[in-house]
């Protein structure tokens, strides 16, 4: 598969940009350009939404689920056959370590692709009601769940073939039309994805997928008027900003944002093997991950101890270049993150107590490379404790009993993600239904998994993906009613 040879997909064909510009995608472990990718300009995406307009309105798509059960296989199928070509693609543009692309870069995402099939086997689109006396008359009536329309499906550069494949996913299972449109950094896991839909037999229309360099062109997608939902995942601040774009319309907004989750280890758990797991776990993707527990939440009289057990964890995590099979942790995305999170870490300095990493490390003079770094006895009101930063940053935070750790736990904007550890289940379980975010897992226990419906709470999003939840998402419901004969 060759990088320096990407396309776009608009109305069933595989094209570059209108003017036939192109724009050059940089390698985040390197910073050097290692290829370049159509650059779509308005134009472009007015053509792709008028495209997935048409196939909505004049094909059988919305209707046939059949076909859909049968294209969605057929595009698991194919990217089946091209994983280990996409695998160093989606490294080269995003920086994740090609360990990760395995469970949740690529690998995992695309057999998750065979759930939307297997659901809609079984899902009931219609449910007819009892017969019953409405106002002096007898009525049947039928509650109808049917597809929201054409979706503009707007997409991050940190998971982003998992993020493209989850909301296409569900999208096309429910019988909309998409435009998807992949953050600028990582176009080709827009453009692989196209070149394995345009062999199969999706409809032209139905799945369209440009790329720009340029977020004002995307912009089209949220105020466009053939445009009848957007799914968004991204940043709290461009989330309200597709808010405020969408509502001159109406349309329906799906939004997946920003998280500052919290790891709460309570008095009776494994201090050592809770602190490895949590810390450690920030540091995936150097720390790419909204859904990442990044304030760990422990007793104060522990806080030593699991600053000491922590600092071992992050100076021992095996990180750096992402080709390396043994890494967990590559670069940042671009320079701009880069110098977002060193800007956060010299906040962090004057508040709290810096225990390990903070640097960019002397041996990589070229790569947006950041040091698993470690505060501890992080003030819980602190800019470090609240702004969510997207980089390897743990902060340690201390609390005085339960109340106290679920108070410190919900007091943010957020509400994504969090977990609980405890010697007692049933212990972790009642803090964990006290806390106002959309997933919670205990004592390390996975939740990663598309039958489980992911999304949050407060700032952090609106709807849910995966699950049933994340098709009904893209469905509108009709009741209609007839009198009874």
């Amino acid at each position: 598969m060759n990088i320096t040879d990407q396309h776009m997909l608009i109305d069933g064909d595989l094209v570059g940009a209108g003017s036939g510009q192109t724009y050059d995608v940089v390698n985040p472990a390197t910073e050097e350009v290692v290829g370049t990718a159509p650059d779509a300009q308005s134009e472009d995406v007015e053509r792709a939404i008028a495209a997935a307009r048409r196939a909505f309105d004049n094909s059988d798509w919305s209707t046939n689920v059949e076909l859909r059960r049968r294209c969605l296989t057929q595009l698991q199928n194919n990217l089946r056959k091209v994983a280990d070509e996409i695998r160093p693609i989606l490294t080269a543009e995003s920086g994740m370590p090609m360990a990760l692309s395995f469970p949740m870069g690529l690998d995992g995402p695309v057999e998750s692709l065979g759930y939307w099939p297997e659901l809609l086997s079984t899902y009931e689109f219609e449910r007819t009601l009892p017969p019953k006396q409405i106002m002096g008359g007898e009525s049947i009536r039928t509650v109808r769940k049917e597809a929201a329309g054409v979706v503009a499906a707007i997409t991050p550069w940190n998971f982003p073939f998992q993020l493209n494949l989850t909301k296409i996913g569900g999208a096309l299972a429910a019988g909309c039309t998409v435009i998807l449109k992949p953050a600028p950094d990582t176009p080709w896991s827009g453009t692989v994805l196209a070149a394995a839909a345009a062999d199969t037999d999706i409809p032209a229309g139905v799945l369209n997928i440009v790329t720009t360099s340029d977020n004002r062109v995307a912009e089209v997608l949220t105020t466009h008027r053939d445009v009848d939902q957007i799914t968004f995942t991204g940043s709290t601040a461009t989330g309200r900003l597709v808010m405020r774009n969408a509502s001159e319309t109406i349309k329906r907004v799906s939004l997946e944002l920003g998280g500052k989750s919290a790891a709460i280890i309570l008095d009776d758990a494994d201090l050592a093997s809770s602190v490895a797991m949590a810390a450690g776990a920030v540091c995936m993707h150097a720390g790419q991950g909204c859904a990442l527990a990044t304030r760990l939440l422990v007793p104060h009289h522990l806080m030593d101890e699991a600053a000491a057990i922590a600092e071992q964890i992050l100076a021992g995590l095996p990180w750096g270049d992402p080709t390396d099979m043994s890494n967990m942790m590559g670069p940042l995305i671009n320079r701009s993150q880069f110098e977002k999170v060193l800007n956060y870490i010299e906040v962090g300095k004057s508040e709290a107590r810096l225990v390990v990493g903070g640097t960019r490390p002397e041996q990589y003079t070229k790569g947006y490379f950041v040091a698993p770094t470690l505060f501890s006895h992080v003030p819980a009101d602190s800019r470090i404790a609240r702004e969510e930063i997207f980089g390897p940053v743990v902060c340690l935070i201390g609390f005085e009993d339960d109340d106290d750790a679920v108070r410190i736990a919900n007091d943010s904007e957020f509400g994504l993600s969090g977990s609980v550890y405890s010697a007692s289940t049933e212990r972790a379980k009642r803090i964990a239904l006290r806390l106002r975010t959309g997933t919670i897992a205990l004592n390390g226990a996975q939740w990663f998994d598309p039958e489980s419906p992911f999304g949050g709470y407060k700032q952090s999003g609106l709807g849910r993906e995966w699950g049933v939840e994340g098709l009904e998402d893209f469905l509108e419901t009709k009741t209609f009613s007839f009198p009874v004969s």
